[in-house]
Parts: structure tokens; C-alpha cells; sequence
């Protein structure tokens, strides 16, 4: 016997197929012909197939000015819900640049609310897909207002779930100041932009005349303003270098990331990192390589490659345990700290702290940038933000020193004196106050000017500084170094160390909050 159709499932299902539409048939053909996914073709991307459940996808706005009720469409302008990747909960909203543009507002932003309550109650990490015009203007405060309530809920998750924006359209205004307040940015180049003002204003006010791409672009933000942590060139790309990142992350400020089996052996030495620091101390060498032959298969996730290369940070696996990798870059300024890279790795070093995740660190550094734009540009306010992270930190925290740690930079790079708890060098490491040539200068400053010949003069002198002092045993026998090791020791080492510190407890006074030099 055939049954009749249900008319109320049948008309459920009209507005299911109505609300996947967004805003109708030739926005989405205008979008893919522009080369760019759906609200839901990218959350299709990003999660596990089949895994996503949308809610709010009835949700209209209430405004009744400027011909809104006219303009009512199902979902509002955002994609919500959650789902897996690799079998692991996630939330998720995506902005639905064909309705209305993806402005923001009342009843949109409240979507995104409920979905950020729901993964900070949970314990989840909450991604957004970020592709919005900015406030709705029709609706005027309750626009701004729904701005702030995210914000609001952005800065309460911080340090609790992992939290990652990815912009995938323009981001403009206070649409900006969400990913920003997020743990990670991800840009996809030619199409994400981010701006607090856009082009014409910019010309209005200060006369420059400037491209979407120069003002706010992927690239611009990778390599000059250190806003994106990783930009891809297409929305698929940077879509699975999200999953990747996830695969390292704990769930949650209170779990440990998860332990993965990468089939490489904890025992693994590599001879070739014996002979990869020069004899000349003032060649470089690339760190990468250094971190590449150390880490489980290879594997390294950098994080804000393009921005202040003179320093490294990303993820890596050690016997299967996530770590934060914290390296100077001698290959780019000598691996000098200037005030971008000490920014940008007292930040990672804050969220590796948050989320349980050991910090290994690779020391290499002559010091800090010298010159009146590092010194009148903050670089003793930017130096104490790498100190300020590194002495709070309370998670294991490994170093290596490979060659140099001179002056304050060897007490800000995770040295023993600031809770560092294994910590070796190199033969090759120089601990010392200054290079032995700055050294020199000073100590024997009246001897070179009354010598027949200060050049040979100061050639000895400086020999016999880097026999004595340019070396980690003095260092070592003061206890401020736990072992001097053979470099191609350094793998097994290391993930001894992170067994045995896997159940260490350490703590900071009780206090509201410290107030880091910001």
C-alpha cells in the first residue's frame, strides 16, 4: 500500500533545500565562477565526510528598517555546527558571502555565540570560516553589539580550547578584531583579505593610493604584520593545513595532545648533525635542518615562516609526543632577536603553555638588535615578552644549545635560570657574555692601544677568549647546563628527557592574572 507524501515533511524539506541555498542558485555560480567553495562546500572540506550536523539553520534576523523584511533568509548569513576531523570533535561556523554578503548581524552573530558557548562548555576547538562584508549596516548597534558579545566569548575561550580563524573573503573593520583575538590565522593568497579600514578610506584620510592586496593581503599579512600564522594558495590547501595543525593540538587546556605511533625510532641518531655547525662561528647553517633531523620522520609544521624568519616556531612529534619548537635561525640575521621575533615567539610559547604542550628549544643567538629603530621601536619591552613566556611557562621545558647564547639572549632563550629543565649543549656552544671580539675590546681596551701591533695583538687575545670562555664547560660545571652531548645524540636525549619530565607538576603564585609587557 503507498503511502501519501506527509505534507509538514515535505515541507521541512523545502526549507531544508532552501536554507542549503543560502542566497540562490546565481550567488553560488557567481562564487565558483570567481573560483571560490560555498559556506558548506568548505565545511564539507574541512570535517570528516558526513560527519557535520548544522544547527540554527532556520534562523532569520528581525530587523525592520531599509527594506530588511524583504530580505530574510534562512541561516542568516552563517553556516553552524559541529563535526570530526580525524574522529575529533570540532565546532564550526561559516560566514555565507551570498546572503547579504555575509554581514554580521543580530541574529547572525548570536549563531556564532551559540556555537562558541557550546565548544567552550564541551571542550572543543571552535574554527571559523571567516568570509564577510563586516557589520550589517541595517541594523546599526545590534551589529556592533553581536561584534562584542563574540569577542566577549573569544577572550574568555582563550588558553581553554584551541581556537583558529580562517579567512577566507574580505575581513574588514570590526570583523577583523575576532580572528585576531584567536589562536591561529590561516589566509588563503589572492582572495582573504584583512583590513580595520578598507582602500577608500585609506585614500580619504591619508592621501595613499593602495590595493586590497598591498593594504591587507595574505602575503602582506604573512611577511610584514605577522597577523597570519599560514597562508595557502587555494581554499582546499589551507583548509587541510587546518586539519594538520589539529592533529597535534589537545582537545582542551585540560587534556595532553594526543600521543600519535610515527613508526620512527626513539633510538634514532643522525651522524650528520656532528658536522653541521661550521668551524667558522661566524657561518650560518640552516636550523631547519637541524629540527628535520631531530623530529619524528622528519615531520615539522612551522608556524609564521614568512614573518621573522631569524627565528623558528612550529610543531613536531618526539616519540610520538606533540612538542613546540623554539629555534634562533643563524641562516637569517646571524639569529639575532629583534622585536617581531621575540613577538612572535613569546606568543607561540604562550599558547604551547596553555594547551600542555612541551617546549623544545634549539639556541643559536648572538643577542639582541642593536640600533635606535629596534631600541626606539619597543625592543627591551618586546625582549621581556619572550622572558616574561618563557619564565612563566610551567610546561617541560627542553634546550639545546647548538653554537651561540651571548648575553641577556642566552638568559631569555629557556636557560636553566628561568625554570629550564633539561638543559644541553653542543661542543661547539659558546656561553658567554659577549663574542669574544666585543669581549676583547673591553677587557683589554689600554693593552691593544699601547701594543706595536693590535691586530696580531688582538687576534691572540681573542684566541685565547673563545679557548677559555667560548665554550659550554663552564657553564656546564656551574650546573647551568645539565650535559654537554654528541649533536648526533640529540634525538634520543630529547625524547628521554620528555619521558621522564611526562608527569611533571610545577606552578606560578595565585594571582588574577600577571601583566605580561604587552
Amino acid at each position: 500500500m503507498t503511502k501519501k507524501p506527509n505534507p509538514k515533511i515535505e515541507k521541512l524539506r523545502r526549507l531544508k533545500e532552501q536554507a542549503r541555498l543560502g542566497g540562490g542558485i546565481k550567488r553560488i555560480e557567481a562564487r565558483h565562477k570567481q573560483g571560490k567553495l560555498t559556506a558548506r562546500e568548505r565545511i564539507d572540506l574541512l570535517l570528516d565526510p558526513g560527519s557535520f550536523r548544522e544547527i540554527g539553520m532556520f534562523v532569520t534576523h528581525r530587523a525592520t528598517e531599509f527594506g530588511m523584511p524583504e530580505k530574510r533568509y534562512l541561516g542568516d548569513g552563517v553556516v553552524t555546527g559541529w563535526g570530526t576531523i580525524d574522529g575529533r570533535l570540532v565546532y564550526v561556523f561559516s560566514q555565507d558571502f551570498t546572503v547579504m554578503g555575509g554581514s554580521l548581524g543580530e541574529a547572525h552573530a548570536h549563531k556564532i555565540i551559540k556555537i562558541l558557548d557550546m565548544a567552550l562548555k564541551n571542550g572543543a576547538p571552535v574554527i571559523g570560516l571567516n568570509d564577510s562584508g563586516g557589520a550589517r549596516i541595517q541594523e546599526g548597534v545590534d551589529s556592533l553589539g553581536g561584534y562584542a558579545e563574540i569577542f566577549l566569548r573569544n577572550t574568555l575561550a582563550s588558553g581553554v580550547i584551541p581556537q583558529i580563524s580562517v579567512i577566507m573573503g574580505p575581513a574588514a573593520g570590526g570583523a577583523v578584531y575576532s580572528p585576531a583575538i584567536t589562536d591561529f590565522i590561516f589566509m588563503v593568497r589572492h582572495s582573504s583579505y584583512m583590513f580595520v579600514t578598507g582602500p577608500q578610506v585609506v585614500k580619504a584620510v591619508t592621501h595613499e593610493d593602495v590595493s586590497f592586496e598591498d593594504l591587507g593581503g595574505a602575503d602582506v599579512h604573512a611577511t610584514k604584520s605577522g597577523v597570519a600564522h599560514w597562508v595557502g594558495d587555494s581554499e582546499a590547501e589551507t583548509l587541510m593545513a587546518v586539519r594538520r595543525l589539529l592533529s597535534y593540538l589537545p582537545q582542551n587546556n585540560m587534556e595532553d595532545p594526543p600521543v600519535v605511533e610515527t613508526g620512527d625510532d626513539p633510538l634514532r641518531s643522525d651522524e650528520e648533525l656532528d658536522y653541521i655547525v661550521p668551524d667558522d662561528p661566524s657561518k650560518p647553517y640552516d636550523i631547519k635542518e637541524v629540527i628535520h633531523r631531530v623530529v619524528d620522520n622528519g615531520e615539522f609544521y612551522e608556524i609564521h615562516e614568512q614573518f621573522a624568519p631569524n627565528i623558528v616556531v612550529g610543531f613536531a612529534r618526539l616519540g610520538g609526543r606533540t612538542v613546540g619548537i623554539i629555534a634562533n635561525q643563524p641562516a637569517v640575521l646571524a639569529g639575532v632577536l629583534d622585536i617581531n621575533a621575540s613577538t612572535k615567539a613569546a606568543r607561540f610559547i604562550r599558547f604551547c603553555d596553555a594547551f600542555n604542550i612541551p617546549l623544545v628549544t634549539f639556541e643559536d643567538v648572538p643577542g639582541f638588535m642593536p640600533g635606535t629603530v629596534q631600541e626606539h621601536g619597543g625592543i627591551i619591552r618586546a625582549g621581556a615578552k619572550l622572558l616574561y613566556a618563557y619564565a612563566e611557562a610551567t610546561v617541560p621545558k627542553l634546550t639545546v644549545v647548538t653554537r651561540k647564547a651571548y648575553g641577556g639572549a642566552y638568559d631569555v632563550m629557556s636557560s636553566k635560570h628561568l625554570r629550564g629543565d633539561f638543559n644541553v649543549a653542543w661542543p661547539s656552544a659558546e656561553l658567554a657574555v659577549m663574542g669574544p671580539d666585543g669581549a676583547v675590546n673591553i677587557i683589554f681596551r689600554r693593552e691593544l692601544a699601547e701594543a706595536e701591533d693590535p691586530v696580531a695583538r688582538k687576534a691572540e687575545l681573542v684566541a685565547e677568549y673563545r679557548e677559555k670562555f667560548a665554550n659550554p664547560y663552564i657553564a656546564a660545571a656551574r650546573g647551568y647546563l645539565d650535559d654537554v652531548i654528541e649533536p648526533h645524540e640529540t634525538r634520543p636525549r630529547l625524547i628521554n628527557a620528555l619521558e621522564m619530565l611526562q608527569n611533571k607538576r610545577d606552578s606560578n603564585p595565585p594571582k588574577k592574572h600577571g601583566n605580561i609587557p604587552l
